[in-house]
C-alpha cells in the first residue's frame, strides 16, 4: 500500500510537470507571404509575445530562450503576454479584465493549446487557447494570416464556465507590444463634412488614447485605423511602419501606452465605457477583429496590403468595377417630382452616367417627408410626388440604359411619423428622461429583435418595388445619446452598445444572404462608418457630405491610407459648393473626383457650354482609367500635408501596364515654382507612352504630352507639370508601348 502511495504520488508530481513546466519543442508562429508574427510559451505556461514583422526565414528556436528584463524588487520578468489580464505583476492597461463569480478581481492565464488550421490556399487560423490558472474561464484568440495580402486579424472569445455570473469589464481585440527608440503615431479626426484629418505625433512616456462612445456614426470624430511609425515620421517608401484597424463599427477604444522599459503596449477594441457584460455560466462573449500589417518600406506597403485585403475579403464586390453615378441629392433635395427626377434620369443617360440614384424625400403619405422633420420610418412612396411608384422610375432608368438605385435610413425615426407613434418602445430611450433628437430624428433600438426584423424588413420592402432596383444608399444621420433599451433587461442595459452593432450586422448578414449582387453605400451623414466592420457588407463608402474639391483631396487622401479608391465614393458638384460656397474650376472637381469612384452630385441642367461638353469627354476618360483607379495600386507621391500645396498620387495596375497620375495645385505657387515628381511602381524595363487627358479646350498642363519614355526615366527623372495656379490639375494616362 505504502509504495502504491508513493507511485501515484510519483504519477502526479510528473504530470504535474507536464502540465505546467513543458513548454511546446517550437514557437507558435503565424506567418503570411512576408510577414511573421511569433510567440512561445515559457516555464509558467504563459503565452510570451516576441515579434511580428518582417518574415524569419531562420531558426525560431532562439526566441524559446530569449529573456526579458527583469521588474525591478522582484524575480519576474517584463515578457510581454499574448493576451495581458489583469492579475498578477500586470500594471499596464490590460486586454482583458474580469471580476470572478466570488467577487475576485484578478486573472492569470495560462496555455492550454493551440490548433492550426489551414482554410484555404490563402488563409490559415491559428487557434491559442488559454486558461484562468484557477477558475474556469476561457480564453480563445483567434488570429487568420492572409497570405498574399501580408495582413493578420485578431479576434477573442472569453467564455465562463464558473457556478455562477461573471462581469467582463474590458475585453480588447488585440495587443501589440513593440520596442523602438521612438514612436509616431498618424490617427484621424473629423466632423461632418471634415472626416478624416490626419494628425502625426510622437507618442510621450503615459497612455494615449483615441476613442468615441457615439454608437453610431462612430467614425465621424475619430477612426479605429492608424498607422506607428518606429523611430521617425512616417515616410512614403521606407521605415518600419505598422497599420491597424478595428472592424467595428460601435464604440471603440485605441490605447498606446509607452511604458517605463520603452516599450509601447498598444491595446485595441470596443471600448469598456458603460458595457459591463454579465456572462452566466457557459454564457461567452467575442470581439470584432483587430486588421493588422507590417512594412519596412513605409506608408505606401501598409496601404497596398490593406487595399488588396480589402478588395478580396473586406467589402462587396471587390473584384469588379463600380459603376459612374448621379445622385439626386444636391441636385433636387427634397423638392422634387416624377417630372424632375425623370429630367434627371435624361440628362444623366447624356453625360454618359451609368447609374442614377434617388436621394431623400420619396416616402411618408400621413408625414409626408418634405423636410428632415417628418415622415422618417414611413416607408411608403409618396404619392403626390410620385403618382406612379418607384418602378415607373426604375424602369424610366433602365429603358435609357442606366441602372437605378434609392435611399433609405432604417435606422432612425422622425417623431412625426406613423412608426414612432405606433412603437415608441422600439426608440432608444433612458427611462422616463427626455429623448433627445438630432437632425429632427430618433435612434430606433436594434438589441431588440424585433426592430432588427423591422429594418430588414424595410429594405427587403423597397428592393422588391421594382425588379430594377440595384443599388441602395444606406443612411444614418445622428448618433446615440441618453442611451437606453426597452428591450433589455435592467441588469444588462450595459450590453446595449455591444447588441446595437451585433443587431446591425445581423440585419446586414441576413440582407446580404437574400441579395448578395445587390450594390450598397455606407453612408452615416457621409463617413460617419467608415471601417471594415461595416464595410464587408458594402460596396463602397460615402467618405463625406462635404464634395468641395479641395476638401476632398485632404478626405480622399486620409480614406484612401487604408480603403481602396473603388470604395470611395467621389462626386463633382457644383460650384459655388453646397457645403463650403467656395467656386473652382469643373476641371479641379472633376480631377479630384476621378480618383475614386467618379460621380455627380448634382443638377445636370446648371452644367452648359463648353463646360457640358468637358463633363462629357471626362465621363469618357474615366471610364478607359476606371480599371486601372478601381483595381490599381496606389503610389502617393506628394501628400496635402507637406506643406508645399500640391498634392499627387498615381495608380498602376496589377500587370504594370496602365498607369493613371493624378497631380493637384492646392494654393496659388507663383510664375517662378513648378512642379515636378518622380512616378512610381513602373517597369523600368518597358516604354510608356504619357497623353494628357480631361484637357481645358486649348490648353494643357503636360509639354511633352503624347511622347514616349522609358519606365527607368519616369522614376528617376520624372515628369514636369504646368499647374501653378490655385486648383489647377493634372491627370495623365501612362501606357505600356
Amino acid at each position: 500500500m505504502k509504495f502504491l502511495k508513493q507511485f501515484m504520488l510519483l504519477v502526479l508530481v510528473l504530470l504535474n510537470l507536464q502540465l505546467f513546466g513543458q513548454q511546446p519543442v517550437k514557437p507558435i508562429e503565424i506567418t503570411t507571404d512576408k510577414l511573421s508574427m511569433i510567440f512561445t510559451v515559457d516555464k509558467n505556461q504563459r503565452i510570451i509575445y516576441h515579434y511580428f514583422g518582417n518574415k524569419i526565414e531562420g531558426s525560431r528556436q532562439a526566441f524559446l530562450s530569449r529573456g526579458f528584463i527583469g521588474q525591478p524588487d522582484s524575480n519576474d520578468d517584463l515578457a510581454p503576454l499574448a493576451f495581458p489580464a489583469y492579475g498578477g505583476r500586470y500594471y499596464l492597461n490590460p486586454a482583458l479584465k474580469v471580476t470572478h463569480a466570488d467577487g475576485l478581481l484578478t486573472t492569470d492565464l495560462m496555455y492550454e493549446k493551440h490548433e492550426e488550421v489551414k482554410l484555404d490556399n490563402n488563409k490559415t487560423q491559428t487557434v491559442l487557447y488559454l486558461k484562468d490558472r484557477l477558475y474556469p474561464i476561457y480564453v480563445q484568440l483567434t488570429f487568420t494570416a492572409f497570405a498574399k495580402e501580408n495582413v493578420i486579424t485578431q479576434s477573442a472569445k472569453v467564455t465562463n464556465k464558473e457556478k455562477g455570473n461573471i462581469k467582463v469589464e474590458n475585453i480588447a481585440s488585440s495587443y501589440l507590444p513593440l520596442h523602438a527608440e521612438s514612436y509616431y503615431l498618424t490617427h484621424f479626426n473629423g466632423t461632418w463634412a471634415h472626416e478624416m484629418q490626419q494628425e502625426e505625433e510622437k507618442l510621450n512616456h503615459g497612455i494615449k488614447v483615441i476613442e468615441t462612445k457615439k454608437g453610431v456614426r462612430a467614425t465621424q470624430a475619430q477612426n479605429p485605423s492608424f498607422l506607428i511609425s518606429l523611430n521617425h515620421p512616417s515616410q512614403e517608401d521606407f521605415g518600419d511602419v505598422y497599420g491597424g484597424s478595428l472592424a467595428w463599427s460601435g464604440n471603440f477604444n485605441l490605447s498606446f501606452e509607452l511604458d517605463e522599459s520603452y516599450r509601447l503596449n498598444v491595446v485595441t477594441g470596443m471600448n469598456p465605457f458603460a458595457s459591463t457584460f454579465t456572462l452566466s455560466t457557459n454564457d461567452f462573449i467575442e470581439t470584432p477583429e483587430m486588421i493588422w500589417t507590417f512594412s519596412d518600406k513605409g506608408r505606401g506597403q501598409v496601404s497596398r496590403n490593406f487595399h488588396d485585403w480589402g478588395r478580396k475579403y473586406g467589402m462587396a464586390h471587390g473584384d469588379k468595377v463600380r459603376p459612374t453615378v448621379l445622385n439626386s441629392w444636391e441636385g433636387a433635395y427634397f423638392t422634387f417630382d416624377e417630372k424632375t427626377i425623370k429630367d434627371m434620369i435624361d440628362d444623366a443617360a447624356k453625360f454618359g452616367i451609368e447609374m442614377f440614384v434617388l436621394d431623400d424625400g420619396w416616402f411618408g403619405n400621413t408625414y409626408p417627408r418634405n423636410s428632415d422633420g417628418a415622415g422618417l420610418g414611413d416607408w411608403q412612396t409618396n404619392v403626390k410626388k410620385l403618382p406612379n411608384g418607384l418602378n415607373n422610375l426604375a424602369q424610366y432608368a433602365v429603358d435609357k440604359g442606366l441602372q437605378f438605385g434609392i435611399w433609405i435610413e432604417p435606422e432612425m425615426v422622425n417623431p412625426d411619423s406613423e412608426l414612432a407613434k405606433k412603437h415608441p418602445e422600439w426608440v432608444v430611450q433612458s427611462g422616463q428622461r427626455e429623448k433627445l433628437t438630432m437632425r429632427n430624428q430618433w435612434v430606433l433600438d436594434l438589441s431588440n429583435p424585433k426592430v432588427q426584423d423591422f429594418v430588414y424588413d424595410i429594405f427587403d420592402q423597397t428592393v422588391k418595388q421594382s425588379p430594377h432596383i440595384s443599388y441602395i444608399k444606406w443612411d444614418a444621420n445622428r448618433h446615440i445619446d441618453n442611451v437606453g433599451s426597452t428591450y433589455l433587461p435592467k441588469d444588462k442595459q450595459s450590453h446595449f452598445w455591444y447588441e446595437y452593432v451585433r443587431g446591425l450586422y445581423r440585419v446586414y448578414e441576413r440582407i446580404r444572404a437574400k441579395y448578395p449582387d445587390i450594390d450598397i453605400q455606407l453612408c452615416s451623414s457621409g463617413g460617419g462608418r467608415m471601417d471594415y466592420g461595416a464595410m464587408k457588407f458594402h460596396n463602397e463608402v460615402w467618405p463625406s457630405d462635404n464634395t468641395n474639391g479641395l476638401d476632398r483631396v485632404f478626405i480622399q487622401y486620409g480614406a484612401n491610407l487604408f480603403f481602396p479608391a473603388m470604395a470611395t465614393a467621389s462626386h463633382v458638384s457644383t460650384s459655388p459648393n453646397h457645403q463650403t460656397q467656395m467656386m473652382m474650376p469643373l476641371k479641379f472637381r472633376f480631377d479630384v473626383a476621378m480618383s475614386g469612384r467618379l460621380g455627380m452630385e448634382l443638377q445636370p441642367k446648371d452644367i452648359v457650354g463648353d463646360e457640358y461638353d468637358f463633363a462629357q469627354h471626362a465621363i469618357q476618360d474615366y471610364k478607359k482609367i476606371r480599371p486601372t483607379v478601381q483595381l490599381g495600386d496606389l503610389y502617393r507621391m506628394v501628400s496635402p500635408y507637406n506643406g508645399t500645396n500640391w498634392a499627387a498620387h498615381m495608380y498602376v495596375a496589377k500587370d504594370k501596364k496602365e498607369a493613371v497620375l493624378f497631380a493637384y495645385s492646392l494654393a496659388y505657387h507663383g510664375r517662378t515654382t513648378y512642379f515636378e515628381e518622380k512616378l512610381k511602381g513602373l517597369n523600368p524595363d518597358k516604354n510608356y507612352k504619357v497623353v494628357e487627358i480631361n484637357k481645358k479646350p486649348g490648353s494643357r498642363t503636360f509639354d511633352n504630352d503624347g511622347e514616349v519614355f522609358t519606365g527607368e526615366y519616369l522614376m528617376k527623372v520624372g515628369l514636369r507639370l504646368n499647374i501653378g495656379d490655385a486648383f489647377a490639375s493634372s491627370v495623365l494616362m501612362i501606357s505600356e508601348q
